[in-house]
């Protein structure tokens, strides 16, 4: 009997713990689940048979090291910055893992020894990254097999309320870590490549630096830049493009309002807003603007961005409660806490509610002297509250690599990402199961005027 560690129980994890029980018979596998939350584990293995559930410490060095050397492979689901102390014990005890999170410069330090105790370390197999790594290289390579040259590479992803549960003016309520969507592009500039001009975009700014696309039948969104996508121009083997982006998906009208927030300072994350505890949401965003005796704050706040004062702008950040007279609550917290744990009551997912991850690639490449575009969209509708689209395609591709693992489908070693044939076409093929399928759309191609 192969045993399968997957440490981490949450949202992300629940599909993923599924399809390892449901094929736990069929290839022999004890699954055991370990999370800080005991209670949540054994809610998420719900008494299978094949499977046991346990407190799990990530900072109980004995605890960590027992049970990874006791494993056949390691699936770490914690934060990211949690991943690295289970990396070094795998490798240290010759035990592969899987995570679907970006490979850090830290796991990239483990290379060269994992390569020689023959462990693999396989990242970014969930869906941004993961899915897109894998549907993007899939089209890269046929195009390139039949002839064609690449010249432009557009890469979008975004996870939101499905249609139907979509009942509030931002468009949007919380599908995964509420803290990740409020911190959302800090840290570094934007960069990518447009039409053969390298663009960096500040934070100040990123919001403002919107796109348009349409996805099939959902009708139009916009996209914000991801941090790096220039990157992606090595990785992918894409060196001679004109156009290299990567970008987050959201309802029009939601970059807008939320640079509301990151002009005001409200997202900023490195220091202690005095008295928080104690302060009402109104007091909170009044101590950012400009001081007038008179002047209720929404007027400040409309002036100060020259916004009519009952635009739908101001609608969207009224509707939020930010203006309403209630004590905050939380003691020591960041002005980026402070927000977070409005928005959380806001944008909270209702039981009944069902989100949605849209993905879409734009490919233009020329063969036989024509210009062509390929647009590549996929949408995935969550099964409930537990199975969401998101659970669905972070935790499945996760769930067939440990597979392919476990069976030797697979037989990489080192730092890995899922970029190469032999792992993308199987897991692509297997996920169509799950309805995570990608739609094409191709016709010919004209650059627009205006970078004639």
């Amino acid at each position: 009997m192969k045993n399968i560690l997957i440490i981490g129980a949450g949202l992300s994890a629940s599909s993923l713990i599924r399809y390892l029980l449901v094929n736990s018979e069929k290839y022999n596998w004890k699954v055991n689940v370990g999370d800080i939350s005991e209670e949540l584990a054994k809610t998420k293995i719900n008494n299978h048979k094949n499977a046991t559930a346990f407190k799990f410490d990530v900072n109980n060095k004995q605890q960590r090291e027992e049970l990874i050397k006791n494993s056949d492979i390691v699936v770490s689901m914690l934060p990211a910055s949690m991943h690295f102390e289970v990396a070094k014990d795998c490798v240290k005890f010759g035990v592969n893992m899987v995570t679907a999170s970006y490979v850090s410069k830290e796991i990239l330090t483990l290379d060269e020894e994992a390569k020689k105790k023959n462990v693999l370390l396989l990242n970014e197999i969930g869906v941004d990254p993961g899915i897109d790594h894998m549907s993007a290289m899939q089209v890269i390579d046929k195009i390139k097999e039949n002839g064609g040259k690449l010249t432009q590479f557009e890469s979008n992803t975004g996870g939101l309320v499905a249609p139907k549960y979509d009942n509030n003016p931002w468009n949007y309520k919380f599908t995964w870590n509420p803290r990740n969507v409020v911190l959302a592009g800090q840290g570094s500039a934007s960069q990518f490549l447009h039409y053969g001009k390298f663009k960096y975009i500040p934070y100040h700014k990123l919001f403002e630096r919107t796109e348009r696309i349409k996805i099939l039948d959902l009708g139009e969104f916009e996209v914000y830049p991801n941090r790096d996508s220039l990157k992606y121009q090595d990785i992918y083997g894409l060196q001679n493009l004109v156009t290299m982006f990567r970008g987050t998906i959201r309802r029009v009208g939601y970059s807008r309002a939320w640079n509301v927030f990151v002009q005001l300072g409200l997202t900023d994350d490195t220091y202690i807003y005095t008295n928080s505890l104690n302060h009402t949401y109104r007091e909170f965003i009044n101590s950012f603007t400009k001081y007038e005796e008179t002047k209720p704050v929404e007027q400040k706040i409309a002036e100060y961005l020259n916004i009519h004062p009952e635009s739908h702008l101001m609608y969207q950040i009224r509707w939020t409660g930010i203006f309403e007279d209630v004590k905050i609550g939380l003691p020591n917290a960041t002005p980026a806490q402070i927000l977070q744990s409005l928005l959380e009551k806001k944008w909270q997912m209702e039981d009944d509610d069902k989100d949605m991850i849209v993905m879409q690639h734009q490919f233009v490449y020329e063969i036989n002297n024509k210009m062509r575009k390929l647009t590549s969209s996929l949408v995935v509708f969550g099964e409930d509250k537990i199975h969401t689209a998101m659970s669905i395609t972070v935790g499945t591709p996760v769930a067939i690599a440990v597979k392919m693992i476990l069976t030797g489908e697979i037989k990489s070693n080192g730092v890995q990402i899922p970029i190469s044939k032999n792992m993308y076409q199987p897991i692509l093929k297997e996920l169509e199961q799950y309805n995570v399928k990608f739609i094409d759309e191709e016709c010919d191609w004209e650059k627009p005027k205006e970078y004639v």
